[in-house]
């Protein structure tokens, strides 16, 4: 009979944890593709709605949605430019910083959000309060 040690039960802990996180993000993806995004898109879109006030023009720096999110820089980048095709955010050059980027919030997704927020607030009611 194998022992319990306090390492094999952290690492029991941290693999539950992935678990929950994979089965989750999956949920989220099949919730939400109907409407055209999956969770990662959703998350960017969650955090410029929270980053920013519901006035025309307000943006938020690319650095601190990549501070909150698990992606890649690149993958960020790119799940941007795609969320930007579609007509849900707008990029600009930060003027000060040339080397910054903005990003905002288009009326339609901001619209798009709202539509789809409740759909991602019970999968996770459903995903992590069992």
């Amino acid at each position: 009979m194998a022992t319990t040690t306090p390492a094999s039960r952290l690492e029991d802990q941290w693999r539950d944890i992935l678990a929950v996180h994979a089965r989750t993000m999956c949920e989220i993806d099949r919730a939400l593709h109907p409407h055209g995004l999956g969770a990662s898109d959703f998350e960017v879109l969650d955090i410029l709605v929270a980053e920013t006030v519901m006035e025309p023009g307000e943006h938020c720096r690319v650095q601190n949605i990549a501070d909150r999110v698990h992606l890649s820089q690149s993958a960020l980048s790119r799940l941007i430019g795609r969320l930007e095709k579609d007509g849900l955010v707008e990029r600009t050059v930060c003027q000060e910083d040339r080397r910054g980027v903005w990003v905002a919030l288009t009326p339609k997704g901001r619209a798009l959000h709202a539509e789809v927020l409740p759909l991602q607030r019970s999968v996770l009611a459903r995903m992590l309060q069992g």
